[in-house]
């Protein structure tokens, strides 16, 4: 007995002075128990030019910073567009709708008129994996303007088992290069910033799509490979559609080359690729031609930076054959990781990104989405990420000085402490690691992102009926005379 109680002394005593050095350690311990620099994992993907940007000079950050900070100060008052011109704004709130007038008008067209088509490219990172947050921004868009079809999909694809737009399958020897860990290509990536090739001679590369079970996606419309220029005139293709097997030579002619495979749309196809190695592989486009499409770019661990490597001339080759209207660049989950607040860094890499877009795709308009609300642990809860904030404002940033639309997805979920009340209320609309929302949250946040392009829309068509339309200028009496008195030249 008395042994019993010794033990029992002894693990009371010990268990009091784990207690004590506990509490008096915590004063020393940091606030927030997890390191923000980036680990690395063997399953994450490194974004190479970030780890580049990130690295930048500190004198040229210092300057840009400086010049930065007068953005905030200053009232934001847009220039006029076709007798268009929306409220000034200020640096906290802005939407820049101003410039998304050239996609707002054709959205005006195809509502008014029923003709014509809005395509949309949506670039993002692991937030959009497996077609989340896009597929359904993309069923918003075709209930109210029409169209069918997912839109343009890689040969290949990380996410392809998770999506439920399209089912999607490939063997596993394609070669793949990508703009995320690749920034010299052996040839120029696709739009969605892969190139493929099936370099395998003993044995032909394939991939295979079948339709999708949503009400826009239930069949494959129009369905056309895209692939580039090479020496090799001997690459086939062959597929089966319904009891008919097809073989079509591939004519690498051009820089960018499209092959159509049906005329009717489909609802499955395996497509077998022989003999083309080195012709650069891109992927199919699925569309009917009418209505709004938007093609999902997602690529998990990108930051956005890789974009500035795309080629210009391919680019618009590839703007001649989709017409985009939009492009929307959705980023920042992988950007949150580094160790600092101070993203002046960022905000000029992406500047430049960007800049580069707008010679590939002329025109186009350009939507920021920032990054979504994050929790961390800071004393043993969860709470909003201290770097969130100023990236936002760096996100905001660059998407003004580049003339491009932002959306503040941070605030429009519920701002502070938003992620840990998505993460935890019931049903949960986030996962347990406190930064990806799941399909219920996913749907949530592509209505959020709607709304507010739908609202700058309405607004557009409010300014669109009201604007003023300057009449001709009237002539004068002696300008009348002279235009009756001239004489045509006489003809050699």
């Amino acid at each position: 007995m008395k042994t019993n109680s010794s033990y029992f002394l002894q693990s009371f005593l010990i268990l009091v002075l784990a207690t004590v050095f506990f509490l008096g350690l915590k004063q020393f311990l940091p606030k927030k128990i997890f390191s923000e620099k980036a680990g690395s994992t063997k399953n994450v993907l490194i974004d190479s030019m970030l780890l580049d940007a990130f690295d930048a000079e500190p004198d040229l950050v210092e300057k840009i910073m400086t010049k930065d900070d007068s953005l905030a100060k200053q009232p934001i008052v847009f220039e006029e567009n076709d007798g268009i011109k929306f409220p000034e704004e200020k640096f906290e709130n802005y939407k820049g709708n101003q410039y998304l007038i050239p996609f707002f008008e054709q959205l005006y067209q195809l509502e008014t008129n029923k003709k014509g088509k809005v395509r949309i490219a949506y670039f993002g990172d692991s937030m959009t994996d497996g077609d989340m947050i896009v597929q359904d921004f993309r069923t918003y868009f075709q209930e109210k303007f029409g169209g069918q079809g997912v839109g343009f999909v890689a040969i290949t694809s990380e996410s392809a088992a998770s999506r439920s737009s399209v089912q999607h399958e490939f063997s596993g020897n394609w070669k793949t290069q990508s703009y995320l860990n690749v920034k010299y290509p052996q040839r120029s990536f696709g739009v969605n910033g892969h190139v493929f090739f099936a370099n395998d001679t003993a044995h032909s590369a394939w991939v295979k799509y079948k339709a999708g079970r949503s009400r826009y996606n239930t069949q494959l419309d129009n369905p056309t490979l895209f692939y580039g220029s090479g020496k090799n005139k001997t690459g086939r293709i062959s597929y089966v559609l319904g009891k008919d097997t097809i073989r079509k030579t591939l004519m690498p002619n051009k820089i960018l080359n499209t092959l159509s495979l049906s005329n009717a749309p489909i609802k499955q196809f395996k497509a077998n690729f022989s003999k083309a190695d080195s012709i650069p592989i891109y992927g199919f486009n699925f569309d009917d031609g009418v209505g709004v499409h938007v093609d999902n770019f997602s690529q998990r661990g990108n930051s956005g930076i890789p974009i500035s490597k795309f080629d210009v001339a391919t680019m618009k080759a590839f703007q001649n054959e989709l017409q985009y209207n939009l492009i929307i660049l959705h980023y920042g989950t992988n950007v949150l990781n580094y160790g600092t607040k101070d993203y002046t860094w960022y905000d000029r890499s992406m500047t430049k990104t960007i800049n580069r877009l707008k010679e590939c795709f002329p025109g186009v308009s350009i939507l920021v989405v920032s990054t979504a609300d994050k929790s961390s642990k800071y004393d043993l809860e969860m709470k909003t990420d201290s770097a969130v904030v100023p990236l936002t404002l760096s996100q905001k940033r660059y998407a003004l000085k580049t003339q491009s639309s932002y959306i503040n997805l941070y605030t429009l979920m519920g701002g502070d402490g938003s992620m840990v009340k998505w993460t935890e209320e019931e049903p949960a609309l986030a996962n347990k690691d406190y930064t990806h929302f799941n399909f219920r949250g996913a749907k949530k946040i592509a209505k959020i992102i709607y709304d507010q392009l739908d609202e700058g829309y309405q607004q557009y068509k409010v300014l669109r009926k009201n604007k003023k339309v300057i009449p001709p200028k009237k002539k004068s009496l002696i300008d009348t005379i002279f235009s009756k008195t001239e004489t045509p030249e006489p003809h050699e």
